[in-house]
C-alpha cells in the first residue's frame, strides 16, 4: 500500500506490521541526471518491492532531503545536518510505529546518509520504539556496487530503464567529459576532499555512458530481490532485546 495514495480508513485496514520508508537527496547529479535521483531510486526500489512482496507491506512518502553538504557548490542542492537527519527517520518512524508498523527497513538512495541512518536505526530499535533496519539500494546488486561512483553508470542506468524521460541524453557526453575517475583525493588512505567540487568539474563520478537501460532492469531487479528478502528476515525476527547479563 502507497501510504501516500491511501485514504485514512485504508491505512486503518492495512493488515500488517511491515513499511518501508524512503530516504534520498535533493542534490546535483551532473548536467545529465536530476537532482531528486536518490529520493526517486529509493522510492522505485521500495514500490517496486512491495509490489512484488508476498504479503501486505505500507510505503511511506519519501524523506527527499539529506545529508548532502558535500555537494554545496552545486546550485539546487539542499541538505540537512545529521543531527537533523536523524530526527526526521526517528519522528516519521515513531508516526508509523503508533498505527502498527513497526517493523521498518528504511531504503537509502544516498551515500552520504548511510552513517547517520545507520545510527539512528540502532537507536530506534534499542529504545524500543520500533524495530528499524537501514537497507541502501546499491549496495544490494552484487558485482556493480563497485562501479556505483555519482551520476555515474549505476545511477544512470537506473533512471534510463525506471524513469527515462528524466535523463538527458543530449548531456551524456558532457557528462562524461567533466567527470572524474573516482570518489575524493587519496593519499595515505585518508581522503583529503570535504567537498565534491574539489575532484569533479560537473559533480560526475564514473561514467555514465556505461549504465544503459537493460543494465538499469538488472540493477532494480537485483535490489528489489534482496529487499524482499530483507523483508522476509525482518517479518520473521524476534525483536525482543537479550536481557542483562
Amino acid at each position: 500500500m502507497r501510504l501516500a495514495d491511501a485514504t485514512w480508513t485504508d491505512a486503518d485496514a492495512a493488515d500488517t506490521d511491515l513499511a518501508l520508508l524512503p530516504v534520498g537527496s535533493t542534490e546535483q547529479h551532473g548536467p545529465h541526471a536530476p537532482l531528486g535521483t536518490d529520493h526517486v531510486t529509493a522510492e522505485t526500489v521500495a514500490e517496486t518491492a512491495a509490489s512484488n512482496y508476498d504479503s501486505e507491506v505500507v510505503v511511506a512518502p519519501p524523506l527527499t532531503v539529506g545529508v548532502s553538504e558535500e555537494h554545496r557548490q552545486f546550485t539546487g542542492t539542499l541538505w540537512l545536518s545529521p543531527e537533523t537527519f536523524r530526527a526526521n527517520v526517528r519522528e516519521v518512524v515513531a508516526s508509523l510505529a503508533s498505527h502498527g508498523w513497526d517493523r521498518v527497513v528504511v531504503v537509502n538512495g544516498h551515500g552520504g546518509n548511510a552513517p547517520a541512518l545507520g545510527e539512528v536505526c540502532q537507536r530506534i530499535t534499542r529504545d524500543g520504539d520500533a524495530y528499524a533496519v537501514p537497507f541502501t539500494w546499491f549496495d544490494a546488486v552484487g558485482d556493480h556496487s563497485s562501479d556505483m561512483g555519482h551520476a555515474g553508470p549505476l545511477e544512470t542506468a537506473f533512471l534510463r530503464h525506471a524513469h527515462p524521460k528524466l535523463v538527458r541524453e543530449d548531456r551524456l557526453d558532457e557528462a562524461r567529459e567533466g567527470a572524474s575517475d573516482r570518489w575524493g583525493e587519496w593519499q595515505s588512505h585518508a581522503n583529503l576532499a570535504v567537498d565534491s567540487a574539489e575532484f569533479t568539474e560537473n559533480g560526475v563520478v564514473g561514467d555514465p555512458t556505461d549504465g544503459d537501460a537493460d543494465r538499469g532492469e538488472e540493477l532494480l531487479s537485483l535490489a528489489v530481490d534482496s529487499l524482499c528478502g530483507l523483508l522476509d528476515a525482518v517479518a520473521d525476527r524476534d525483536t525482543s532485546r537479550p536481557p542483562h547479563k
